[in-house]
């Protein structure tokens, strides 16, 4: 008789595929495709009055994956569960082993930090149990953001608009992007000047010294008329240099990256979204092929707070170093790197999991996104274990009567970690500069000698505003004050992107009029909950719940005392701005009667007070929106394309457009772009002829939803080109191909070419890749909030799902 298999479990099909490969034949890897159970959507599955107990089910679409689990562990001798090593993984393994306890099979709860033969088989040889503790501070955590989803977002339908949310967190992310943007806008810019003397001593080079003090004072200088009064003093004084001062300088490595750490330089380097850099590390992580050779995993878990580093890994870099860049570049011992206060270090830092495996050696195995990011965590794990920069840094103070002049320069002696790696700044991804020094070299000056002045210039400054957030400098400020976790900072960046609560521009975090409404409003009635300190201590008692210091009922029932309250009160004292009516000067131009700012589902609008006997209404312009008849600042008039006169901007019924201002002789106009003040591109003409008229050419058109091909020849032939997909209709013996179609509201769908002949459609994207199970022609793909992107197969009767992010896809 044959002897039983053991089964392990794990979260993904890609991580399941790598440590197949690992165990021998009397193991079994299955994937759970994330969490098996969750509280249901339909309610709010927490029963408030029994010491907040949940409500679990299987997650719909998972009762397949559930009951081939359930097969397997029937003739499993030993459970591995073996999700991911955090609190959400502690949670899918407390799950499984409910839906899987009925079996004689013993239950182990297994943890490696990274994809490796070597941490795969220590790990399956030291099994652990579940950790309640952090159970319970995953089941806090959940139950708390339901509580604030769930009895929140309905007010915000009744008083705003259906559809938008509130998040715990999320909405404390919103208000500060919201503080920022009202700070940007209160801010009074101040006046400042500077004063450059150009010098030159008894050698070149010449060089700059920048005035400092006034009888030795530091001075400020803050208007013109102080500028030229130092100037017109100085230019006459003789210029003494009055000390040189020459120190040795250190500049140390930074230590291998976190989550957040890896998150910010990778948006700051790379201008990968947070959302992006964490999928792609994702596949870091579970495993890559590496052409004839088995799958393995090229770094360590993505999600940590911790810089600390196996001794294994350090004796790994340090013998790296040494014998690819030599001794000088190597500590006499191990750089060791404290962690913050808070940080689980039962993880290590996101390093590589073989250093030996350098980005080159790598590059024909990974997409270029993917080879960029492991680039970068390779190139800071080095870094970090390797000598310091050295710099001989000189100060040079110049007296000229009553005024000191400062100049410095450094020369770098030795580059250190800065060989391999050097930390960007917060906001451009260029080098961080220490003290704004630069690497400039001073010539050889003596203590009295007398300098020529070349040259004295003054330059006028004003003090600027904090500048928007990024995604980097969002997920810095979260982290500095405690909000969220690393892991959860895609997700809320994405969701308040997701909910139009913000846009951006240029890469920075703008509120839109809705984000900037309902956070004053939930700021307004919710002042505890969505308080920065308040959520950062309701973090903290996360933590001490996952170390067993408090109760999650306890942690829970502190919570929902001050939240009940408030949501009693909001209930009843929160604004109506459906209803709201604001009256303004303004007077109807169709009936006289006063116009009033309303709320509608786009936002404010100005409409006649007589409605529904008036139905005028007009578009409010932004503070940044010109007004009628002004050009745009950003560009020069638009000449109008019939009779060369320019173009001015007016408003309609439906907004902004263009007009000739040669009306009424020239009707010429032209729709702006959608949300800027440019007008539309200009119709490109293409080679290719109108299949339709068989006259004119086509063109490529921008239109409500993008660039679409239509015929030249508009309206005369209405002719617009079909977008394809490289997908064939699967109706049998059609021979159509489907093509991207819209519905009236906007939706994108997917059609066969020869509708109406033809009523096949599907509602999601059609991917020419047959379906590894059933042999389906084509897979269909869909993001969902759950999962991500995932392909699955069309046939009802074939259950095949994957994440996107488990394949190879750059």
């Amino acid at each position: 008789m044959a002897s039983k298999k053991s089964l392990v479990i794990v979260e993904s099909p890609a991580k399941a595929n790598t440590i197949n490969k690992y165990l021998g034949a009397e193991y079994v890897v299955k994937a759970s495709l994330g969490h098996v159970k969750d509280l249901p959507k339909s309610k709010l599955g927490v029963d408030i009055e029994n010491n907040f107990e949940p409500v679990y089910d299987i997650i719909p679409g998972k009762e397949k994956v559930v009951k081939e689990l359930r097969t397997a562990a029937k003739s499993a001798q030993r459970i591995f569960l073996a999700a991911d090593p955090d609190r959400e993984g502690e949670a899918i393994c407390q799950h499984l082993k409910e839906i899987l306890d009925s079996n004689k099979g013993e239950v182990f709860r297994v943890l490696f930090n990274e994809i490796t033969p070597k941490a795969i088989r220590a790990a399956i040889e030291n099994p652990g149990r579940i950790n309640q503790h952090i159970v319970d501070a995953q089941q806090a955590r959940r139950i708390l953001d339901r509580l604030v989803g769930y009895q929140i977002s309905p007010l915000l339908w009744d008083k705003v608009r259906r559809g938008i949310s509130a998040g715990r967190v999320q909405t404390v992310a919103l208000r500060m992007i919201v503080e920022r943007e009202n700070e940007i806008k209160a801010f009074v810019p101040q006046e400042y000047w500077s004063i450059i003397a150009k010098l030159e001593g008894h050698e070149p080079p010449q060089f700059e010294a920048r005035f400092a003090k006034i009888k030795g004072k530091a001075a400020e200088v803050k208007n013109q008329a102080e500028a030229d009064h130092i100037l017109a003093a100085a230019k006459n004084s003789e210029f003494l240099v009055e000390s040189v001062v020459t120190k040795e300088k250190k500049r140390n490595p930074v230590p291998p990256f976190t989550t957040s750490k890896l998150q910010q330089d990778a948006s700051r380097r790379l201008r990968f979204t947070v959302k992006k850099t964490m999928m792609l590390a994702q596949r870091l992580y579970e495993g890559i092929e590496l052409g004839e050779e088995e799958r393995i995993g090229l770094i360590t878990y993505m999600r940590s707070d911790s810089t600390r580093v196996s001794n294994d890994a350090l004796d790994m870099v340090r013998s790296y170093i040494s014998d690819v860049y030599g001794g000088p570049y190597l500590p006499d011992k191990a750089v060791i790197y404290k962690s913050k206060k808070d940080a689980q270090d039962a993880h290590e830092a996101i390093r590589p999991t073989f250093v030996g495996r350098t980005p080159d050696d790598l590059k024909p195995y990974l997409s270029e996104d993917e080879f960029k990011l492991y680039r970068l965590i390779w190139t800071r794990f080095i870094a970090s274990q390797m000598n310091p920069a050295v710099y001989d840094q000189t100060t040079v103070e110049i007296g000229a009567k009553d005024y000191l002049f400062r100049a410095s320069g450094r020369v770098m002696k030795f580059d250190g970690f800065l060989k391999v790696y050097e930390e960007s700044s917060d906001d451009d991804g260029k080098p961080l500069e220490p003290d704004d020094e630069q690497d400039l070299t001073l010539p050889p000056l003596r203590q009295g000698e007398k300098l020529r002045l070349i040259d004295m210039t003054p330059r006028q400054h004003f003090t600027e505003a904090q500048p928007r957030y990024t995604e980097a400098s969002l997920v810095k400020a979260l982290e500095e004050k405690g909000i969220g976790r690393p892991s959860t900072y895609a997700t809320i960046l994405t969701t308040i992107q997701d909910r139009e609560y913000v846009t951006k521009d240029q890469g920075k975090f703008k509120p839109t009029e809705l984000g900037a409404v309902v956070t004053e409003m939930l700021v307004k009635h919710f002042e505890d909950i969505f308080d920065v300190q308040y959520t950062a201590r309701m973090e903290e008692e996360l933590d001490e719940v996952e170390d067993g210091k408090m109760t999650w009922v306890e942690a829970l029932d502190e919570f929902y005392k001050k939240f009940e309250k408030d949501l009693k009160r909001a209930s009843k004292n929160m604004e109506n701005l459906k209803s709201q009516e604001l009256p303004t000067d303004e007077i109807c131009d169709k009936c006289g009667s006063p116009m009033v700012i309303k709320w509608g589902q786009f936002g404010r609008f100005m409409a006649c007070s007589a409605y529904p006997e008036c139905k005028n209404t007009k578009e409010i312009a932004s503070d940044e929106t010109p007004k009628e008849g002004e050009a745009s600042a950003e560009s020069e008039p638009e000449p109008c394309e019939n009779c060369g006169r320019p173009m001015t901007l007016k408003r309609g019924r439906f907004g902004q457009f263009l007009a000739c201002t040669g009306y009424p002789e020239c009707k010429t106009t032209r729709k702006l772009a959608a949300g800027t003040k440019t007008p539309k591109k200009p119709d490109v003409l293409l080679e290719e002829i109108c299949p339709q008229c068989g006259k004119a050419k086509l063109a490529m058109k921008e239109g409500r939803f993008g660039e679409f091909i239509a015929c030249s020849n508009y309206p005369k032939c209405k002719y617009i080109k079909p977008k394809t997909v490289g997908v064939a209709c699967s109706k049998p013996g059609c021979g159509g191909e489907l093509i991207e179609r819209r519905s009236k509201r906007g939706k994108v769908f997917y059609g066969c070419s020869k509708y109406p002949n033809c009523d096949f459609v599907v509602w999601n994207k059609p991917v020419p890749e047959p379906c590894p199970e059933c042999g389906a022609p084509f897979l269909l793909e869909k993001a969902t909030k759950r999962e991500g992107l995932i392909r699955y197969c069309n046939q009802e009767s074939c259950s095949y799902k994957v994440p996107v992010e488990a394949q190879q896809v750059s």
